[in-house]
C-alpha cells in the first residue's frame, strides 16, 4: 500500500487522522528491541511520535517523518503478529512498527 496525498485534503482540521500507541522497532548501535511509543499521524500527511501520550501538545515529537508517498505492509520477517514496515519516500530508513491486533494494525 502507498499512502497517498488524500490524507491532506483538509489541512485546517485541527485533530489528527489518527493516533495511539504502537511498538517502533529500535535498531541502534546502543539499543535494539521494541520501544511503546504515541504516534500521532496529522493531515498533513506527517506522523509524529512521543515518548508517552502526556507528552503530546507539550514536548517536542521525538521525530517528525513525512508519510505521503509511503510504501506500507505487513512484514512476517521478524517472527511477531501484527509488524508492519513503513518505508517513506523521503529518506533511506524503513521503520517497523507493531501494533495489538489485526484490527489496530490495518487502522
Amino acid at each position: 500500500m502507498i499512502v497517498g496525498s488524500d490524507i491532506s485534503r483538509y489541512p485546517n482540521t485541527p485533530k489528527p487522522t489518527c493516533r495511539g500507541y504502537l511498538h517502533k522497532r529500535t535498531q541502534s548501535a546502543i539499543l535494539k528491541g521494541w520501544r511503546k511509543r504515541w504516534f500521532v499521524l496529522k493531515h498533513s500527511g506527517y506522523l509524529h511520535y512521543y515518548k508517552h501520550k502526556k507528552d503530546e501538545g507539550k514536548c517536542r515529537p521525538l521525530e517528525v517523518t513525512k508519510l505521503e508517498g509511503a510504501e506500507i505492509g505487513v512484514d512476517i520477517s521478524l517472527g511477531k503478529p501484527f509488524v508492519f514496515k513503513c518505508i517513506p519516500q523521503a529518506g533511506n530508513r524503513i521503520f517497523y512498527f507493531c501494533a495489538t491486533s489485526n484490527q489496530e494494525m490495518k487502522r
